[in-house]
């Protein structure tokens, strides 16, 4: 709550995530027609029976855009899920223990980021085949090494820290260090790794979607434009075809982006000095 009221870019981030999370639970109830059933005129524009206009099989775009918002956020979420659960027990692993540990697991995470993530996503899901749960887990190979470079940064300073080093020296173990001492003071970073994770893994799945690398037999806003571009919706001026499930995945980029800022804004207060800006520097009234 202390986040929300310090930053209003917070509160519409959260607010639209939110909205968005509701329309994907009532999809059923909120979609004015069956998203699978032709209502209309291929290519239909905008009406007062269908506001977002109809796709190139006379769907209606509106009900094909909410029944869509349940599998992105759902590949989005579980995706950076797995990611950042990876990228912590990493970065925590090799932060906390460091030597030999350290070296070999931040190899592994350095040529892990070289390899090109794009191309490697489409032989992964060529060879592995379309479907929802592979789809996650591409993405979430692709995604966990940036947490994974963030959170060893992090864990190596806490583990030197004076708290860190007298409750070792008392004889307690690795596992209570890390869960009672460390994990608390990561959670924060790890809330903003996760809130970032998640935009990049919707754009990530829109993008190998709309390569033919999604599950076709899934509506999701990156099958909508992929159907778009393929079915000439460009060509003949069907805007509406394309550009709602465009707009929703930049929103949602957006938001995530926006409350990833926020967190770190309010938990890193040097960020904020940083800005010297007046609004950080409030008077004490005597």
């Amino acid at each position: 709550m202390r986040l929300l009221r310090a930053n209003p870019r917070a509160v519409v981030g959260v607010a639209v995530l939110v909205l968005l999370t509701l329309a994907a639970l009532l999809a059923g109830w909120l979609a004015p027609y069956d998203p699978g059933r032709q209502v209309g005129a291929v290519f239909a524009p905008p009406g007062p029976a269908h506001p977002l206009g109809l796709d190139d099989g006379g769907h209606d775009v509106l009900s094909l855009l909410l029944y869509g918002t349940r599998p992105t956020l759902f590949i989005g979420a579980a995706a950076a899920l797995v990611a950042v659960l990876v990228g912590g027990c990493v970065g925590v692993t090799a932060g906390y223990f460091g030597g030999w540990v350290d070296t070999l697991l931040m190899r592994i995470t350095d040529y892990a980021i070289v390899i090109p993530a794009l191309p490697l996503g489409i032989v992964i899901a060529a060879v592995w085949g379309s479907s929802i749960g592979h789809l996650v887990v591409v993405i979430a190979l692709l995604l966990w090494t940036s947490t994974a470079r963030v959170v060893r940064a992090e864990t190596s300073s806490l583990r030197n820290r004076p708290y860190v080093q007298r409750i070792r020296g008392l004889g307690a173990s690795h596992l209570r260090v890390i869960g009672r001492h460390l994990l608390p003071q990561l959670a924060p970073l790890l809330s903003a790794m996760a809130a970032l994770t998640i935009a990049l893994a919707i754009f990530t799945e829109t993008a190998l979607t709309f390569l033919g690398l999604g599950d076709p037999e899934t509506v999701t806003w990156g099958t909508m434009i992929r159907f778009a571009f393929q079915r000439t919706a460009m060509t003949q001026g069907a805007w509406w075809a394309f550009a709602p499930p465009g707009v929703a995945v930049s929103l949602v980029v957006m938001c995530c982006y926006w409350v990833s800022q926020s967190i770190e804004d309010t938990l890193n207060p040097r960020l904020r000095v940083a800005h010297l800006a007046r609004e950080y520097f409030k008077v004490v009234p005597r």
